[in-house]
């Protein structure tokens, strides 16, 4: 089997890749082992969220004090403000709208109250221009009978000591109440799925009730499974109220939507995705990836010109932590990581773990290596690369993203 690109992660970052590479005409494969971490995900991006412990407000400045090591250092500050810039119009080709500004963070209303700098947003995402909730007004926080999986407690408690006018309210419909007499059913993708037509316009009712006189309503994320559609729909049917949605305990509705249409857009492009397989391992010859072989297909290789990792770090399982070693599972690639194994982390469970930060080695052009020797047709993006600590900085979308299309680039 023969593509131009085979690329080796089916997250975000080979998602975003595998399209940019499709759109120049580039036939690309992507082999998936899984649902990724997008399914986890709030539904928005963050580009640069902290550095050095402070909260960001232009992150395209802050990425100018980053050290040489970081993922967006070595793309260069030039670089990563024009691929910034791109993104959203990038992901409304595959039918996502994302706001947001890649010079200017908002403030994304978290499952627990507190406010976190964000980059891009989906359309129902709780943000504010700043970390103030008092702008919108009187709220109602809408809590859906027998849903677990939402925490309207902290949410009150935690908009209250920021100044909020906020109360809660519980909600439900006929079929919501049915569903609740299974509590398995009771999980947002399953709820998601039913929203729709009368029932969107039955929850649209609950609504307005508990709303009253109030200006903003915050909802669990639970509508618009595979699209935005529903999402809009319900919002006109509410006239005249924010309304705005947290997203839930895994797995996240706007992070399942996100990942569905980046692969439907994919695929629309002619991009071909083989979930649920895994590379196992390569052949190279010469300092170059011939082929690969996969535990579904067998001894039926894959070969492409060029490859790309997109595997993601220790929570994928991109890199192995063994008890002796730290390790690239799929090729033995180098890694950079030390050899102390006392090194890669510290006894205080809440000081920044040194592992955080380990990925495969990469030269200037994002090429990975094997025993010191650059592999000329093999590229790495997304988390693989670390270089920095993506939930300290705040900062593992947009180094998917742009690293991705970084590459993608390089590729002809």
């Amino acid at each position: 089997m023969k593509f131009d690109t085979i690329i080796i992660g089916g997250g975000l970052s080979g998602l975003t890749a595998g399209i940019a590479l499709q759109k120049k005409g580039i036939r690309t494969a992507i082999i998936s082992s899984g649902q990724s971490a997008v399914h986890f995900s709030s539904g928005s991006f963050s580009l640069l969220s902290h550095v050095n412990g402070e909260a960001v407000a232009n992150p395209l400045e802050a990425m100018k004090s980053l050290p040489a090591e970081h993922p967006y250092s070595r793309i260069g500050a030039d670089k990563c403000a024009e691929l910034a810039k791109s993104v959203p119009a990038f992901m409304a080709e595959a039918g996502l709208s994302y706001t947001g500004s890649a010079d200017c963070n908002a403030w994304r209303l978290t499952p627990i109250g507190l406010f976190k700098p964000s980059w891009l947003h989906s359309v129902e995402t709780a943000v504010a221009p700043c970390p103030d909730p008092k702008a919108w007004g009187k709220t109602v926080i809408c809590r859906l009978k027998g849903f677990l999986d939402f925490y309207p407690g902290f949410l009150e408690d935690n908009l209250k000591k920021a100044g909020a006018d906020v109360h809660t309210a519980v909600i439900t419909t006929e079929h919501l109440d049915a569903m609740r007499r299974n509590n398995t059913e009771m999980r947002a993708p399953n709820i998601a799925r039913i929203m729709r037509g009368a029932e969107l316009h039955a929850f649209a009712r609950a609504i307005k009730e508990a709303a009253g006189d109030a200006k903003t309503v915050i909802i669990p994320a639970v509508i618009g499974l595979d699209s935005e559609k529903p999402v809009e729909e319900l919002r006109a049917m509410l006239p005249g109220i924010q309304l705005m949605a947290i997203a839930t305990n895994p797995a996240s509705v706007p992070g399942m939507r996100t990942q569905m249409m980046l692969r439907r857009h994919f695929e629309n492009l002619g991009g071909t995705y083989f979930l649920g397989d895994n590379v196992t391992d390569g052949t190279v010859k010469d300092n170059r990836l011939e082929s690969v072989r996969t535990a579904n297909l067998g001894d039926d290789r894959m070969e492409a010109k060029t490859y790309i990792l997109a595997t993601g770090s220790f929570f994928s399982r991109g890199v192995v932590a063994a008890p002796d070693r730290i390790f690239e599972p799929v090729l033995g690639l180098d890694v950079d990581a030390p050899a102390d194994r006392n090194a890669w982390f510290d006894k205080n469970l809440f000081a920044e773990q040194p592992y955080m930060s380990y990925g495969v080695h990469t030269d200037a052009d994002a090429r990975v290596s094997i025993a010191g020797k650059v592999l000329e047709n093999v590229y790495a993006i997304g988390a693989v690369t670390g270089g920095c600590n993506a939930l300290k900085d705040g900062c593992g979308a947009g180094v998917a993203i742009l690293s991705a299309l970084n590459v993608a680039n390089k590729i002809s």
